[in-house]
């Protein structure tokens, strides 16, 4: 086993670890094993005696994501670029600037498309992924856990933080966007909206990998979290909440909240690190796409790009 602070990873040389991520490609309805950035460093964290201790007094404080966050922003930090986007297939050609133009890794992390790479489904009745990932969609957010663990409910009082808002989205509808580190990271909004400001939730920083998931229950309601409320005239009151995860140096909000803002309109972006973003719906008002459903009921996540359907309002 060797540990490192820089480029942050432990690496396992046993085959003790063998868990895999299998997902759908939407477009090819083949299933696909996810080459997972730091696999083996996720599996001792979340599946050995010692791993979780290096998990608990370390790995998951605010500490190292701070000396993660400040490394990946210096110029040293371009080295890494060229090799994580060979490694994990990056589509740089989709990116608004080539990639000697980036000063730090985190500026290629969180890197602009261009305006064609990520086509918006206009049509005024469907809902558009907020971001490019995996999505996993539920009918009852209480239902969500028990894709990761049998017989778990997800806590939604917990994972909220609001009595108020708990109450109105008692029942609601869930899709859970998870972005790993080779997916583009900004984030944009999933339908016309007058979005507030975002209210932060301190918490830790546990991996979001399904990996980590199976492992450690409640991970969503224990780590730093944005929750923001997206009213619409015709839907009513939708949640977006980005989750904070694992060397994710911080979520950046863009969005001038207050103000009417537009179907995959800018909101803001997360810093190095895979992460996730969850939509609560109230009950009734919303219908998931079938393929989404069948997928996520069979137990695999089906990627997703921005701008591409997950969903129609019920009129």
């Amino acid at each position: 086993m060797r540990f490192s602070l820089f480029p942050f990873q432990i690496t396992i040389d046993s085959d003790e670890y063998n868990d895999y991520i299998q997902y759908v490609d939407r477009h090819t309805n083949k299933l696909i094993e996810e080459n997972v950035p730091g696999k083996r460093s996720l599996q001792f964290l979340y599946s050995s005696f010692f791993g979780k201790i290096v998990l608990e007094s370390i790995m998951a404080r605010g500490l190292i994501q701070y000396l993660q966050g400040f490394f990946m922003n210096t110029r040293i930090s371009k080295i890494f670029i060229k090799p994580f986007a060979k490694k994990y297939d990056v589509n740089i050609d989709e990116s608004l600037h080539n990639i000697g133009k980036f000063k730090s890794f985190n500026d290629f992390f969180t890197r602009k498309l261009k305006d064609t790479a990520r086509p918006i489904n206009n049509n005024n009745k469907t809902i558009i992924s907020p971001a490019d990932g995996k999505v996993l969609v539920f009918e009852k957010a209480t239902e969500s856990m028990n894709f990761y663990i049998k017989d778990s409910e997800f806590n939604l009082p917990a994972f909220i933080c609001n009595d108020t808002l708990t109450k109105q989205f008692k029942d609601a509808s869930m899709a859970i966007i998870r972005l790993a580190p080779v997916d583009y990271h900004r984030f944009h909004f999933p339908i016309n909206c007058t979005p507030s400001k975002s209210l932060l939730i301190k918490g830790k920083y546990y991996s979001v990998s399904p990996l980590a998931l199976k492992k450690e229950e409640m991970i969503f309601e224990k780590n730093k979290r944005e929750i923001c409320l997206l009213k619409n005239s015709i839907l009513g009151d939708v949640l977006m909440i980005e989750v904070g995860a694992t060397f994710v140096g911080s979520i950046v909000q863009t969005y001038p909240y207050g103000i009417d803002v537009e179907k995959g309109d800018e909101k803001g972006y997360f810093k190095f690190g895979g992460s996730t973003i969850v939509l609560l719906f109230k009950e009734g008002r919303i219908m998931f796409d079938d393929d989404l459903l069948k997928n996520t009921k069979k137990g695999f996540e089906t990627t997703i790009k921005m701008g591409e359907p997950i969903a129609n309002f019920i009129l």
